[in-house]
């Protein structure tokens, strides 16, 4: 016999979630084309490079589909086996996962009990709250220095006897900045060996500044260092969510236990393998896309002019009040763009000619 409904409906959910905001990813272009009646829009609001899949990548993808009724290999030994060539570091150091925001995800599940602390720069990946909620963990949220960019001191100050793991974006999205190796040198002295620090360099590829460190040639060996990397930018795998974390064993052992089972799947292993493939062809892409990206941020700082330096594959524009305004702007001239509502707004760098209708879309904004 059921029970008399109520007359308010019972909770199914967390109630702390409803406080939380959503992850908003890039709008659809082709929706966008329809809206406005183009033919096409520009999509410069995700991150994505645009010069298409990787040579090779294609073929190993359509090649793995005709395996799909098959689970793909949980242990992902071949590709671990090949990032672990390719970066110097032993296989039993690495796990993978459904991009590194997933391994974000999963590093968090494996060190936060409900109450732990998880501390980051604030604004930072728009992800990090969201895992951390997730999770039963509480954030900490450091505001941004002047420039933008990560105030590691005052980091190290608020990390407590509660701090568990603290995310280091470098360089940092959405603001383009980056840390450089005497900063996080002092920075990791500082922080205590039980706590893990999480270095996310999801856009290393991009970095051209000598002084920023790759963390896994400097700082993966250190005990409490996890390397974050994604095969999603520069890599040109966005569409099949692969990334991969360098760690020490017991570390990269405990999250591939609490990764979701077969979530690197079987496509994206065969098309990371290829892509791994084509180291040149990658270093020639992000060789594009930095000299696009000096150009826009030289453009951009005659209408904005405290525009930080970027090493990622995007530039920050610091609108503060104005970033929706512009934002909407673009759009109506079929740029999309990525907007934070009171700090700024984030533009991805394209191909030259849709960084010219962003320019163009800007200077009429502005």
């Amino acid at each position: 016999m059921t029970s008399p409904r109520s007359a308010e409906p019972q909770r199914l959910t967390r109630a702390d979630l409803e406080a939380l905001p959503n992850y908003v990813p890039g709008r659809s272009p082709a929706d966008l084309a329809r809206e406005l009646g183009l033919p096409e829009a520009i999509k410069l609001a995700s991150n994505e490079v645009p010069y298409g899949p990787l040579p090779g990548v294609v073929g190993a993808v359509t090649d793995a589909v005709a395996s799909a009724h098959r689970y793909p290999d949980m242990g992902v030994v071949a590709l671990r086996a090949a990032l672990a060539e390719r970066y110097g570091v032993a296989p039993d150091r690495i796990a993978t996962g459904c991009g590194s925001v997933a391994l974000c995800e999963h590093l968090v599940r494996a060190t936060c009990l409900p109450g732990d602390e998880v501390l980051y720069s604030w604004r930072s990946f728009e992800a990090y709250p969201i895992i951390a909620a997730t999770s039963g963990a509480t954030s900490v949220r450091v505001p941004n220095d002047a420039g933008h960019g990560h105030d590691l001191a005052a980091m190290a100050a608020a990390v407590t006897d509660r701090t568990r793991i603290v995310l280091v974006c470098n360089p940092n999205n959405p603001t383009g900045t980056s840390l450089r190796r005497a900063q996080l040198d002092r920075f990791l002295d500082a922080v205590g060996d039980d706590v893990l620090v999480v270095l996310d360099e999801a856009y290393r590829e991009f970095v051209t500044d000598a002084e920023v460190p790759d963390g896994i040639e400097e700082y993966a060996d250190r005990p409490n260092v996890v390397v974050l990397r994604t095969l999603s930018k520069a890599w040109g795998l966005a569409g099949l969510r692969i990334g991969f974390m360098v760690g020490q064993p017991a570390v990269a052992a405990a999250v591939r236990k609490v990764v979701t089972p077969f979530s690197t799947n079987l496509v994206a292993q065969a098309a990371a393998l290829a892509a791994l493939g084509q180291e040149d062809e990658v270093r020639r892409r992000c060789a594009l896309v930095v000299a696009e990206r000096d150009r826009v941020t030289e453009a951009m700082r005659k209408l904005v002019p405290d525009v930080p330096d970027s090493q990622a594959n995007f530039v920050w524009l610091p609108l503060r009040d104005r970033a929706a305004a512009f934002g909407a702007a673009c759009e109506a001239r079929g740029v999309i763009v990525r907007p934070f509502p009171g700090d700024g707004v984030r533009v991805t760098i394209g191909t030259p000619a849709e960084n010219d209708a962003f320019l163009a879309a800007a200077e009429a904004a502005l």
